[in-house]
This record gives C-alpha cells, structure tokens and sequence, in this order.
C-alpha cells in the first residue's frame, strides 16, 4: 500500500538512501530540507524546506503522513550543548507537533546502539534522550538502533576502510572488542519493513553476522576485497588516542568546530561490545539483512566477486 512518508534528514547519508528506496517502493516522500538540497529528483518527492526548531515547518512536513521516518541527528560535537538541541529536543519537538494533528502519525525514530550506553559519552546520552522523549509521548512509535553503518557517501567508516585496503591497518579497540555493522541498504530496508508492517517497541540490526566482528576479522575481509596480503598493523594504545583526544577536544573548543575524535567518542570506539540481535526485528516485521561485509565493500569498490572453480562467489 502506497503512504505519504514524512523523513527528516533526508538529505544525509542515511536519509538519502531511505528516500530513494521509498520512492522505488511507490510511496510518497515529504522530505525536510534545511541545508543541503535533496538530490533526488521525482515526482513523488516533495521538500519542505526548513529545520527542527521550526515547528510550523515540521506542521508542513507531516500535513497528510501517515508516518513519520525521524533521521536528523547530530554525531559530532564538544559537549552536550552540541547534542541535546538536535538528538533530544528536536525528536520531542517532532512528537509534539505529531500529537496535536487530528490523526497523528506514527514515528520511526532512527536511533544509535550507541544509546545502548549513555554513560559513554554527549552523543550516546543524547541519544537515549531523543528515546526517552519519544516514548513519554502518545504517539505510536518505533525506535530503531543501528549499529555502525556504512555505504557509499559514508564519511566515517569507509575512509577508514580505505585506509585498511592500502595496508595501513589501525587497531584502536582493546583486546576482544566485537562489533556489529550494517550497510545502509539493509538500514533503509529494514525501515521500509516498518513503514509497511508497524511494529512497537525498540529494535537493533545487523548485517547477518552473528556475533559481530573483531577489529582482526574486519582487516582481513578488506585485504581480500582489495586483493592484498596482510597489511601493517598498527595498535594505537589508550593513553595515546586519550590524549589526541583529549587535546583535540580543546582544540575545537578553542577554535569552534566539531570534532570526530573526542573523548567520549573514543570511549565508545573502545567499548568492547557493540554486537546487535537482529531476533526482535526480523521477528516482527520478516526483515533480514542482505548485504555482508564483503559484499558490500565489493560493491563499493566495484571489485568483481571471487570465483569458486564452479564458477559462483565464496560466502564469508
């Protein structure tokens, strides 16, 4: 069944993806568009421009959803006061307006595994506060919690990819740190599920790896995607990486701008466990991932798949 989709954040990483796999589906995408234009061009997309502390632009995005996919979010920042406008107060800003429609929508907020750990750090906090708002809400409404997701326009993960696959492979994590990932794809998918089959609650994802990877196991995937030996690894001990950043911190504040590398960004990097359980989700709503690491990278990088001597591609 067609529905009109309401996405903030649709003109990010994420956002696009789940906007293109929407309109593919045959729905009708209202998109909110506060600085960077939408690359999509099609005539089931509308953009409504504006940001998440205008409430009569919120009211011109949802007029007529049926549901509402909330993407916005902030990762990078200094301190709370960085967070907390766009990861918390925006998701309760949404919601209000929601409830006060005669037929409020329902909300799929995209949230973090991050929020799995708030003590971690502003970001991981903020997200469970955006969570929080949403749930004291009256709203029907799904929390859904990637782990680290990557893809093409990925400014995180793939660079860091690419870094591994020319043999430079650095170890930041500590010993027996697993995590799980997701290629975007398989995100919007997995919304897309939700969109058409509601399902209440809070859910994590996966790429279909059990158990997650290892900082090792990723590595070696990599070279062989690139199709190089074994690359140098270089472990980056803790008191190292919490001084860099540490003083990239102030560095930041000193000069206003945001950091990637703070340090509760680097307590989440080196928490030992970020794996996800796909059971919750896919129960609920039929979806299951598609997309492997490897395969992923293949695609990324356009590198044609491994023969077998029969002729068909090696699983991991």
């Amino acid at each position: 069944m067609s529905l009109t989709v309401a996405v903030t954040g649709a003109a990010g990483f994420v956002g696009q993806a789940l906007v293109a796999r929407l309109l593919d589906e045959g729905h009708a995408v209202r998109a909110l568009v506060h600085r960077s234009p939408l690359t999509i061009d099609h005539p089931a997309l509308e953009s409504v421009p504006g940001g998440l502390g205008d409430e009569a632009a919120l009211a011109r995005l949802i007029e007529g959803a049926e549901v509402i996919v909330h993407v916005a979010g902030v990762v990078r920042g200094r301190d709370a006061g960085d967070f907390l406008p766009v990861n918390a107060e925006g998701v309760a800003r949404m919601a209000r307006v929601a409830e006060a429609r005669p037929r409020p929508p329902r909300m799929i907020l995209i949230s973090s595994l991050a929020a799995r750990a708030p003590h971690l750090s502003h970001y991981a906090a903020s997200k469970r506060a955006g969570e929080a708002r949403l749930a004291a809400s009256a709203l029907d409404h799904t929390i859904l919690r990637p782990p680290a997701i990557y893809g093409p326009g990925d400014r995180e993960l793939v660079p860091l990819f690419e870094t591994m696959a020319r043999g430079i492979v650095p170890l930041p994590g500590v010993r027996g740190a697993r995590a799980s990932l997701i290629h975007v794809e398989d995100l919007a998918r997995a919304i897309l599920a939700l969109v058409a089959r509601p399902a209440p609650g809070t859910f994590e994802l996966h790429d279909g790896r059990e158990g997650g990877y290892g900082w090792e196991e990723i590595a070696t995937i990599v070279e062989a995607v690139a199709g190089r030996g074994r690359g140098w690894r270089v472990p980056l001990p803790g008191p190292l990486m919490q001084a860099i950043a540490t003083g990239n911190l102030f560095a930041a504040r000193l000069l206003g701008y945001q950091p990637m590398l703070s340090p509760g960004k680097l307590r989440e990097l080196r928490h030992p466990d970020w794996v996800a359980d796909n059971t919750a989700l896919s129960t609920a709503t039929g979806w299951a991932p598609q997309i492997p690491l490897e395969q992923g990278l293949r695609a990324l990088w356009g590198k044609a798949p491994r023969q077998t001597e029969k002729g068909k591609s090696h699983g991991i």
